[in-house]
Formats: structure tokens, C-alpha cells, sequence
């Protein structure tokens, strides 16, 4: 696009509509006669009368796409809204595949020629910004939103800032939600891609970039182990192989994928073997950005074949659920609070429900309550919220143990009885009858959660405490060590070498269990409750000068705590807890 002359340019400050039509090619490739019919009648019925009633100037039509001039936001963005329902109206009607729009809507500096042509960065912006919305969605700049966030009855969703290609500063993004999703002239629902619901993914075909085409069928091996693997946790939205595998050898942007299939999250990768060796890389990208979450490449020989892509397969799904998780928090961190729902509400909630620090938990009960007035029956913060009580008992912050434990107990079961087949879910009840010590039924919880979903490192994590608790230390420290090593990054690390410090206590082997809960304390500096089992293996381990330290940090975080408050927060074996309330009291904490 060349820029006009100042001589026959003119300057003034407009809204710019920019839109174009989704998969086009592809349309025209299928039926080109009939797709332009369609479009030419979809801009006489549709997008031009649209256009007068809002006092907007149609400045051009360039194959499938259109820019608009606006002297309001306010026009610009009840006129998209009209579009996006009148063309999904229109296309209801049709047997054939629907059209869909795309927009963007900026407000800036233009510039217009004798012609009525406009240039400038006000109208860049608008097209970089329509290129991000989803089909039948709409974009708007930080400063649009800013115009009519007051004005008009829609809910908009915060993108964060984005850098576009040759706009020199970063540009702040928001996305229409509201008034998109239903054809209200029908009477019937359209399509709306669920990236606006809950997390949603598409793994595309692994590149086989070998020369060994044999290679071809074991890429796709760990294509469909993923997506299967992936299709279990009920929280995400999996696109389904068939579909996915329709953009096999072909080379198209990962922002563009994820506005067709609808999701925010798309898995990429290539197999490459050399001779004997075999590698796979694989990674995470924000559909809605293009910014690379997670990356990672694993290494292996051909005769191994099938368990290096049982590897692989629990590898890349275990980081996979982290890295969306954060990334979903950070989403829901980025909304205004007003447009907050129960969801947004449980994503902030998760990282103060892992911080596993009592101010921590105190916010995430808040939010979870938050959420639970809005949707009383979400089992996810249902659980969550059980689980935080549960974290009152376990870390000495309750002041009525007995009703934390009945209420921990009944809103976990509440949760699985609403969702009786989510691994998450079954987890959380799990350790909730753990803490009540109903050991053979928290055995069988969370054994089908572990089934459901061997790749949950929480799962695992939570399996290694249950065998701590049952004296059982070899066995918890390789659920532990399981755990570690499919999420190894995960906020919870640091409390499976607390695991494996504990089960090495229980073993009697108080030198290891120093070390490791040392270990612990480091990476989480201001988990005072550490100090409960370090004090006494330390004592039992010969060191009565670090006991009484770590007896001296116990009392800091927790002014007039007693030997008997700690024993009644537990929930080891009567052998095992007589052995950490000697190593207490020779430290110097009060009975």
C-alpha cells in the first residue's frame, strides 16, 4: 500500500472498521462462481445498508475484504456488532458453508486522498487488529475501548499488548465478547469457536523432517497419544484429530489455525532421525499472540521406539497443562475485574491455591467464594474451594478443625458427585479423606483419578503423601519422583522433595531427610510449616544446634504453636508422629 503525497493528502481523526471474510481461498478454490455471488449479495444486502445506517463511509472493497471510516467509535463498533449478527442470520439460512466475518476497529490520524482512499497507522492498526480477530469476532485498539467501554451494554475481554509488523510501539488489545454468539433473526444458534470459554487446544501433525518416511506413521502415533491424552482433562477443549490433521504438509500461520479451529492454544513439532537416533521436538504456542509458552526436545534410539513415545506423549502432556494453566491465569490477571465470571475467578484463584502460604490461601477461599455465588454447582471451584480448606488442616492455620474437616469432606464429594470422572476432581477428594484418614477409600480415589490420568503430577504427588501416611516410604518416593519428573517446573515441586524428605524420615534415614526438606525450604523460603518435620530430623539426626534454629523459625511463623497443635494437623502413622513430637520437644517447642 503506497502512501499518497501531503500535496493531495488530507489529515483528520477517524474510526477505521477493517473486515475481511474467513477462509476465503479455500471458498473460492470449492466454488468460485457461487462464492462471489455470495459475497456480492452479502454486500448489497447486508454490509452496505449496515454501513449507511451507522453514518459510516464505505472507502473500498478489496476482494474479500472492506475498510470502513467512522466519525464515531461508538458507530464503528455497533456497526460490527450488527454485521457479525446479520451475516451469521444470513448464513443460517444456507445449506453451504456459512460466512464469517473477521474485524478490527482503531481510532487514529488518517490520511485521505482526492480519491477517498485513507492511509496512515490509524488504518494499519485496524488491519492487524481485524487479521487477530476470530471468525465472527471482533478486536478493538486500547483506544477504542476506552471510547465506548461506558457507552455500550457489551463485555469485553483484555489481550494484553501486542507488537504488529511495522507499528513501531506496542498496541493494547481488546476483544468484543458480548452479542456475537446466537442468530437472532432464526432463532438458532451459530458455531462460536469455545476459546472464549475455557482453554482449547488442536495438536497438528508432527513434521517428519527425515529423510525416512517410515517416520511418518510414528509421528503420527504421538499426534493421536496426545490427543487422547489431552481429550482427558475435562478442563480443556480438544479439537479432534480429523480435523486437525486437514492442515497436514501444509504451511499455514499458527494465529491463522487458531481462528479457524477456534482455540487458544496449538501444539506443533517434528520428527527427526539420524541413522539409530531418533528426535522430537514439540512446542506450545499462544494461538492468540504467537508467543511460544513451552518448548522442549527428546532424544532416543529407534529400537526403543514405543517407549520413547510413551515418553514423549507423558513428557509433553504433563508440561502442556502448566503452561496453559499459567497462561490462563495470566488471561484472567488481565481482565478488568468487572467482567469477571466464575472461571476468571477460579484462575486467579490458582496460583494463591499453590501458593500453599496461609495470606495465599485466605485470597483463593475469597475468590473461590466469589465464584460459587455466581455458579454454585462449578465443580472445579467446589474442589479447589475443599481443598483449601483442607490446606487450613494440614498447615495449622485452622481454628476449628473439625469443621474444616467436615466441610473439606463435603465439598469434595459435592465436586465428585457433579463430575465423577474428572481426574482432578477425584484427586482433590482423595487428599481430602486422606486428612480425615480414611486411608482405603482415599486409596481408591485417587488410584481411579492415577487410571483417568496417569500424566497428573499432582495425582502422583498426592499418592506419595497418601503412602507416606500408611508407612509405606518406598513406594511414596517414586510417586514423588514421578511427579517431579513430568512437571518439574510445577509450583508444587518443592513440596514433593518435602514428600521425599518426610518419606526418608519415616525410613529412619534422617541425614536424607534433612537434605531434601532443606532442599524444599529453599525453593519456598516462606513455607513455615516446613520447620514441623525439619526440627526433628535434624534432632534425630544429630543436630541439636539446627533443630533448635529451625524450632526458632517455626515459632516466628507460628507465634504459641505446640507440639499437640502439630500432632493434630498430621496425619502419619502413630509411630511416625511419636517420633517427630520427641524430635520437637528435645528442640525446644513447648508441649
Amino acid at each position: 500500500m503506497s502512501s499518497p503525497s501531503d500535496q493531495t493528502a488530507q489529515r483528520r481523526l477517524a474510526a477505521v472498521l477493517a473486515a475481511d471474510v474467513v477462509g476465503y481461498s479455500d471458498l473460492m478454490s470449492k466454488d468460485e462462481e457461487g462464492t462471489l455471488a455470495r459475497l456480492r449479495d452479502l454486500r448489497r444486502q447486508v454490509i452496505e445498508p449496515s454501513i449507511r445506517s451507522h453514518h459510516g463511509r464505505l472507502v473500498k472493497t478489496v476482494g474479500d475484504g472492506f475498510l470502513v471510516e467512522f466519525s464515531s467509535p461508538v458507530e464503528a463498533v455497533r456497526c460490527a456488532v450488527d454485521l457479525q449478527k446479520s451475516v451469521a442470520s444470513t448464513s443460517s439460512k444456507e445449506a453451504m458453508r456459512p460466512l464469517q466475518l473477521r474485524i478490527g476497529i482503531n481510532i487514529g490520524d488518517i490520511m485521505i486522498e482526492e480519491d477517498g482512499d485513507i492511509f496512515g497507522d490509524g488504518v494499519n492498526i485496524a488491519s492487524r487488529l481485524q487479521k487477530m480477530a476470530l471468525p465472527g469476532g471482533i478486536c478493538l485498539s486500547a483506544k477504542v475501548y476506552e471510547e465506548v467501554r461506558d457507552k455500550l451494554p457489551f463485555e469485553f475481554e483484555d489481550r494484553g499488548e501486542h507488537r504488529f509488523k511495522n507499528i513501531g510501539r506496542p498496541i493494547k488489545v481488546y476483544c468484543l465478547l458480548e452479542g456475537l454468539d446466537s442468530s437472532e433473526a432464526s432463532g438458532e444458534r451459530r458455531f462460536v469457536p469455545p476459546v472464549l470459554n475455557q482453554p482449547s487446544i488442536a495438536v497438528l501433525p508432527f513434521v517428519n523432517i527425515s529423510k525416512d518416511p517410515e517416520q511418518d506413521f510414528f509421528a503420527d502415533g504421538i499426534v493421536e497419544d496426545i490427543i487422547a491424552a489431552l481429550s482427558r482433562f475435562r478442563s480443556f477443549f480438544v479439537i479432534a484429530r480429523n480435523s486437525t490433521y486437514a492442515y497436514k504438509g501444509r504451511s499455514i500461520n499458527v494465529q491463522q489455525i487458531g481462528r479457524e479451529l477456534g482455540v487458544r492454544y496449538v501444539l506443533e513439532g517434528s520428527v527427526r532421525r539420524s541413522a539409530d537416533r531418533l528426535r522430537i521436538t514439540a512446542q506450545l504456542v499462544d494461538a492468540m499472540t504467537g508467543v511460544h509458552l513451552w518448548a522442549e526436545h527428546y532424544d532416543g534410539v529407534v529400537a526403543d521406539v514405543f517407549d520413547l513415545q510413551d515418553q514423549i506423549t507423558a513428557s509433553v502432556v504433563g508440561s502442556i497443562q502448566p503452561s496453559i494453566r499459567a497462561a490462563e491465569i495470566e488471561r484472567a490477571r488481565r481482565k478488568r475485574p468487572e467482567n469477571l465470571d466464575a472461571y476468571d475467578l477460579v484462575m486467579r484463584a490458582l496460583p494463591y491455591v499453590w501458593s500453599l502460604e496461609y495470606e495465599g490461601n485466605r485470597e483463593a477461599a475469597r475468590l473461590l467464594e466469589k465464584a460459587l455465588l455466581l455458579d454454585p454447582g462449578y465443580p472445579l471451584a467446589l474442589s479447589l474451594a475443599a481443598w483449601c480448606r483442607g490446606q487450613r488442616i494440614v498447615y495449622n492455620w485452622s481454628t476449628n478443625i473439625r469443621e474444616d474437616k467436615r466441610e473439606t469432606l463435603r465439598q469434595a464429594q459435592t465436586a465428585a458427585a457433579l463430575c465423577h470422572d474428572d481426574p482432578f476432581i477425584l484427586t482433590v477428594l482423595g487428599a481430602a479423606l486422606t486428612i480425615t484418614k480414611e486411608y482405603q477409600r482415599a486409596t481408591f480415589m485417587l488410584d481411579r483419578a492415577l487410571s483417568l490420568d496417569t500424566n497428573s503430577a499432582w495425582g502422583w504427588n498426592r499418592s506419595g503423601w497418601l503412602r507416606n501416611y500408611q508407612d509405606d516410604p518406598e513406594v511414596a518416593i517414586q510417586h514423588f519422583e514421578r511427579s517431579l519428573r513430568l512437571s518439574p517446573f510445577d509450583p508444587m515441586a518443592f513440596n514433593c522433595e518435602m514428600g521425599i524428605g518426610c518419606a526418608h524420615f519415616i525410613a529412619k534415614r534422617y541425614d536424607q531427610a534433612t537434605q531434601w526438606q532443606e532442599k524444599a525450604l529453599m525453593a519456598k523460603p516462606t513455607a513455615a510449616w516446613i520447620h514441623r518435620t525439619l526440627a526433628p530430623s535434624y534432632f534425630l539426626a544429630g543436630e541439636l544446634d539446627k533443630a533448635q534454629e529451625s524450632v526458632g523459625e517455626l515459632l516466628k511463623g507460628y507465634p504459641g504453636i505446640t507440639v499437640t497443635d502439630i500432632l493434630q494437623a498430621m496425619a502419619f502413622s502413630k509411630e511416625a508422629m511419636s517420633r517427630f513430637a520427641e524430635g520437637l520437644r528435645q528442640a525446644g517447642l513447648p508441649e
